[in-house]
């Protein structure tokens, strides 16, 4: 991110300070300087069908990293290293903070703290941060200056930080937003580098990587790629043979920790970028399925960080503090080591008024005390409504907690779980509706709570911070308007005498099979292991084992599966479940058909697209229908030539037209047409095709 410090003349919020407004936007703005500062209105009354949530503590979707909550700081920032800060960052559960900040990085010099032709506040050096970082009991999150800088310079702040200082410094950047340097013709990162193709970035990866690496071989290395869906996400420049984000993998999978993407998804309002965030799933689907193709077995090793997040519009309002508290858990749940707010404090850019609140379009999470002509932003450090989004996660999970499948019968309320270490059940319920309150009813499967009152945290209007409520009495728990509601239960009984089995690798895979092993439990006496499907908040059993592998049989091909392995004790008792491993089988070997997909070219919501399909039988062809399912949502065909084509949903019907019908046997012929189409986020290609109810090999 290419934004800085709005730098603020001298001056707080106050009565005086409230000029050039109307009388109602006026008082809403001296109600801002609380920020949660809106009275609540008489709640309506609830004549809602309770939502059903339905949590399952039996299918984890991972455990929460101790690099999973952060935030990003910038050497612009005069307020960066206030003990206030630190203190609040502290109080949000916040673990790495990320630094020099954004492009700056990319003009940043360590070693005399200088951005030339960028503002450097004073007191933001590299040891005042650490400070600050240590002071939080926090991690840095370094980004390398890969536009103006050099290996040996990287590798000097390896020294100074982690041999000199000892300040344990793991996780390091090479670069910010680099594909911004030019190279696709949108050019706000500095890049000094003759040639600005991906294939130069990922070679002086592995430069920096080798010069850092061997000052300290502990460090984790991290890559910049595009957000699929997000420009110049599949786009191939001038001279290159292929887009960034397969460029930059095939170099440098063997050598890297980390890749690095950013989400911004904007839209009109920040009620849109709410409903967005579904998009991220698929988004970070599509780069794990990148690194394993370039990475094979190593892509296990590899994580993906989200080092910078916001939704860029009215970001200081309540449904940002939603969206926030929203990213986050879904990043998380989809794969993601770290995610880091885009920034602590930026500057006011221009007033709105959201959710009869005012706002100042500002990124950070606390006021900076700017103004926008005569109107002013309350005092300096002051937290936005992001801030209170992340910090209910405090009350959702901490490091070392599993997260767990959860569901939810509405598409204005959405449902995070979190099972804790010490066993107590956490679930984040989130109303996007800004008008209605939502009785909510509380499933769960794999555990049983112990019956007593739960606990509930909220914040919501009227809410001056993250705030223990009253549960119900009785009935279903009440969501109010735009609100965070998390409730804590505690089990019914202890749990299994059996310990989570390891992490479970996929060892081989064919068509219609897939073979897994794992760690075995490290505490108790397993009967057996299950292995269980996750579809949606329910389980499937696939298969059992006696012992620490087994193959899963009679999977359809070119399918994907997300399983957990867990282990049953001998009073019938099923442990936590393990980590999540994807199953992927492959398409038929032996198939009488094959087709080839080919995007010819790309853009960030749109590519043109080639398909050719072969019959391999012995038989001719005599007009052919060929069917296949978009594996994400927002891709569409547009239009085609050389076939007819129509959808219904994600399914995609394509007949010959005429001309084409006749497909000769053993290979003696093809078909191709294309067509073009369109993408809201991820594209990644189609895995199954069928060529008259026969699938088709497509390797």
């Amino acid at each position: 991110m290419s934004m800085q410090l709005v730098h603020p003349a001298p001056g707080r919020l106050r009565a005086g300070a409230v000029r050039g407004l109307s009388a109602a936007m006026a008082g809403a703005l001296a109600t801002a300087a609380a920020v949660a500062g809106q009275s609540p209105a008489a709640a309506d009354p609830v004549e809602e069908a309770p939502v059903e949530v339905q949590v399952n503590a039996n299918l984890g979707l991972g455990t929460i990293d101790e690099a999973a909550f952060g935030v990003n700081h910038a050497i612009w920032d005069a307020h960066m290293n206030d003990p206030e800060v630190t203190s609040l960052l502290d109080d949000a559960g916040i673990k790495v903070m990320r630094y020099p900040g954004g492009s700056y990085s990319d003009i940043y010099h360590w070693e005399d703290h200088t951005a030339p032709g960028g503002y450097v506040a004073p007191g933001t050096d590299f040891d005042s941060f650490m400070g600050s970082v240590e002071a939080a009991g926090a991690q840095p999150m370094i980004t390398a200056n890969y536009g103006t800088g050099s290996p040996e310079e990287a590798a000097e702040w390896v020294r100074y930080a982690n041999v000199t200082n000892d300040y344990d410094a793991k996780y390091w950047e090479i670069g910010n937003e680099i594909y911004g340097n030019g190279h696709y013709g949108n050019g706000w990162e500095e890049d000094d580098h003759a040639d600005k193709s991906p294939n130069e970035y990922a070679n002086n990866v592995l430069d920096y990587a080798e010069a850092m690496k061997a000052v300290d071989p502990t460090i984790e290395i991290g890559a910049v790629l595009t957000t699929p869906g997000d420009w110049p996400d599949g786009i191939v420049g001038p001279g290159d043979s292929a887009d960034w984000n397969n460029t930059v993998l095939s170099i440098v999978a063997d050598t890297i920790d980390f890749v690095i993407v950013h989400s911004y998804p904007g839209g009109d309002s920040a009620d849109e970028a709410l409903d967005r965030v579904s998009r991220l799933p698929g988004q970070l689907r599509q780069v794990r399925r990148q690194i394993d193709h370039h990475a094979g077995e190593r892509s296990a090793e590899i994580g993906i960080a989200l080092t910078e997040v916001n939704s860029k519009v009215e970001m200081n309002s309540r449904p940002n503090g939603l969206f926030a508290a929203e990213m986050y858990m879904t990043a998380l749940e989809n794969g993601v080591f770290n995610v880091d707010w885009w920034n602590v404090h930026n500057g006011p850019t221009e007033v709105n008024e959201v959710d009869g609140e005012i706002g100042f379009n500002d990124f950070g999470l606390f006021s900076s005390g700017g103004c926008v002509d005569d109107v002013c932003q309350p005092e300096v450090n002051t937290p936005f409504h992001p801030y209170y989004g992340i910090k209910s996660l405090t009350n959702l999970g901490a490091p070392g907690d599993t997260m767990v499948a959860s569901s939810s019968t509405s598409e204005e309320v959405t449902a995070h779980a979190v099972h804790q270490a010490d066993g107590d059940m956490n679930v984040m319920l989130i109303n996007k509706d800004p008008d209605t309150s939502y009785p909510v009813d509380l499933n769960y499967a794999g555990f049983t709570p112990d019956g007593e009152e739960p606990i509930v945290h909220r914040y919501g209007r009227g809410d001056d911070d993250v705030t223990q409520i009253a549960a119900p009495e009785a009935g279903p728990q009440i969501l109010e308007p735009y609100s965070i509601t998390t409730v804590t239960v505690s089990p019914h009984s202890d749990e299994a005498t059996v310990s989570a089995p390891g992490a479970p690798e996929v060892t081989a895979a064919d068509s219609t099979s897939a073979t897994l092993s794992w760690p075995a439990s490290d505490s108790g006496t397993p009967v057996r292991y299950e292995v269980y499907e996750q579809v949606g908040a329910n389980a499937q059993l696939l298969a059992t084992s006696t012992s620490t592998s087994l193959t899963v049989p009679n999977l359809p091909p070119g399918s994907e599966h997300t399983v957990n392995v867990l282990a049953r004790d001998a009073d019938g008792k099923l442990s936590r479940p393990s980590e999540p491993v994807t199953l992927t089988t492959t398409s038929p070997q032996d198939s009488t058909c094959r087709v080839t997909y080919n995007v010819d070219t790309s853009w960030s919501s749109g590519f043109v697209a080639t398909v050719t399909v072969t019959n391999l039988a012995d038989t001719t062809i005599n007009g052919w229908s060929l069917d296949f399912t978009w594996p994400s949502d927002g891709q569409s065909v547009q239009s085609a030539w050389s076939a007819q084509v129509t959808s219904d949903g994600n399914n995609v019907h394509v007949t010959d037209n005429g001309d084409n019908a006749v497909l000769a046997p053993d290979g003696g012929s093809t078909a191709t047409f294309g067509f073009v189409g369109a993408n809201s986020a991820a594209n990644p290609a189609p895995t199954v095709f069928t060529l008259n109810g026969t699938v088709c090999n497509t390797a």
